[in-house]
């Protein structure tokens, strides 16, 4: 059972400039990605998909390979994840080490703990996809949205009095990792789907990491729960 690790890395982030690779902590955000793959011992190889040298150099000096330079057109604002993904099956096939599972892990996920990577390989099983969720902290059934004339009124509003304990609890993209059999990868099948298994992580293991407001979330949240003066 082959198993690889895939971490996307593009050198071009705008709203928060070189992330990947910005100090957090004391060391590149990107390490904590690296580091909880590597200690999993679960992966095969544990690599990073990028366009930039700087990023693939940091990358090396944590264990990760960086064995292809990810293409321009698959490094701009609108490449996906799934096509960064297939592009690295592809290679990985063409280089005669299909693997038989995938795992993408985002760079920006200081709070991916190997336990979790662990956890979501074991929900693979029986399922074509298992990824991180984290749940809503409070009802989307009670969600509000702005009208034209500046009020608000509710998305669903027969749930004015509805009781909390009795709406279904929601769940969102924890961004942090997508297992996957490869073959479901390269069929370009949607994760989000009845074929997909959640791992469910507390909200205090949760930031995702795409604004400065984010970032700053996150280093107060790290702070707290994880970081020894």
């Amino acid at each position: 059972m082959r198993r690889v690790c895939i971490i996307p890395a593009r050198g071009g982030s705008k709203r928060i400039p070189r992330k990947n690779i910005k100090p957090f902590f004391g060391q590149p955000m990107i390490a904590y990605s690296i580091r909880a793959a590597l200690e999993t011992d679960l992966f095969d190889r544990v690599i990073v998909s990028t366009d930039d040298a700087e990023i693939a150099e940091v990358a090396r000096s944590f264990g990760a390979e960086t064995p292809f330079v990810r293409p321009p057109e698959l490094s701009n604002d609108q490449a996906g994840t799934g096509a960064v993904m297939i592009h690295a099956a592809n290679w990985l096939t063409d280089q005669g080490e299909r693997p038989d599972a995938l795992c993408c892990v985002y760079a920006t996920a200081p709070f991916l703990t190997s336990a979790r990577l662990i956890e979501g390989w074991q929900a693979l099983q029986g399922k074509r996809f298992a990824f991180s969720v984290t749940s809503y902290a409070f009802p989307i059934q009670r969600a509000l949205y702005r009208t034209s004339d500046g009020g608000v009124a509710m998305f669903q509003p027969e749930h004015l009095s509805t009781r909390s304990q009795d709406l279904t609890e929601a769940y969102h993209d924890a961004a942090q990792f997508y297992w996957s059999w490869t073959e479901a990868t390269l069929n370009g099948e949607s994760v989000f789907s009845p074929d997909a298994a959640p791992v469910i992580l507390p909200r205090t293991e949760v930031v995702d990491i795409d604004t400065p407001e984010d970032w700053a979330v996150a280093e107060q949240l790290y702070a707290a729960t994880r970081h020894k003066s």
